[in-house]
């Protein structure tokens, strides 16, 4: 079983549409997917069609050990299942940190999951959070999507900085850029720049796109309703290059 969080310091980058469009097309591989929503706001349960609840709310997934499973939803999509979101999480740091271990805390919960799927991805919420940092120990890659702009670029100094004083192991983070508007040169100079990334940064680039908005619309990953389109390519693009990397290892 592989684990991808996908993560930013920074809110607003794309980071819950890069989760969705992942993990749909994780399932079109015919491996068995799970998108855990961790984000209290709950947007990736949104745009599956699922009502974000769970039982026992964060409480009882962090002491039930039926819970997680219980808990777990089908999507519209063949080999493609959800954990909801809740907005009891954000009672998550608080709950992982009586734990103990949040670490390891977290890793149990995903251990519970190992037989059943093949790929797991984590759509989690913003910020320096106790759940970020146990999220950075237990995931196999750490995705980062990254809007190209000097604010943005500096939650990944902030990231590596963090990373460095850990000895944490930085060849599991895989950065890429995100609404992406060509237009603009500030975008244009950042994702032609070959230099001053701190982490490695994958080749393709999701555009911004009013396509991707409607995903709240249509409440599809915009792989599913609009196949053929731009952004939907870029998805498909990153998702060969993540994949390539994980068979690489």
């Amino acid at each position: 079983m592989s684990v991808f969080s996908v993560y930013n310091i920074k809110g607003g980058v794309g980071k819950t549409a890069a989760a969705v469009n992942l993990a749909y097309l994780s399932s079109l591989d015919g491996s068995r997917t799970l998108l855990w929503d961790l984000d209290p706001q709950s947007s990736a349960t949104f745009y599956l069609r699922v009502k974000p609840k769970i039982k026992g709310g964060s409480r009882g997934l962090i002491s039930d050990r039926k819970c997680i499973g219980s808990s777990i939803k089908g999507t519209d999509f063949e080999n493609f299942d959800l954990l909801p979101g809740a907005f009891s999480y954000r009672k998550l740091d608080r709950l992982l940190l009586d734990s103990g271990d949040p670490a390891k805390s977290l890793a149990r919960l995903l251990k519970q999951l190992a037989g059943e799927y093949d790929r797991i991805f984590l759509d989690t919420s913003p910020g320096m959070t106790v759940l970020a940092e146990a999220l950075f120990k237990v995931s196999d890659t750490l995705l980062v999507p990254t809007i190209p702009t000097t604010l943005s670029m500096r939650t990944l100094d902030q990231l590596q900085k963090y990373y460095r004083k850990r000895s944490l192991d930085r060849s599991s983070v895989l950065g890429f850029f995100s609404m992406v508007d060509r237009r603009k040169k500030l975008h244009r100079s950042l994702c032609d720049s070959s230099t001053k990334k701190p982490f490695r940064f994958l080749n393709a680039c999701i555009p911004f796109s009013s396509l991707v908005e409607q995903m709240g619309l249509h409440r599809n990953p915009v792989c599913s309703f609009a196949a053929s389109s731009k952004p939907s390519r870029a998805f498909k693009e990153l998702w060969e290059e993540i994949r390539g990397i994980g068979e690489d290892r």
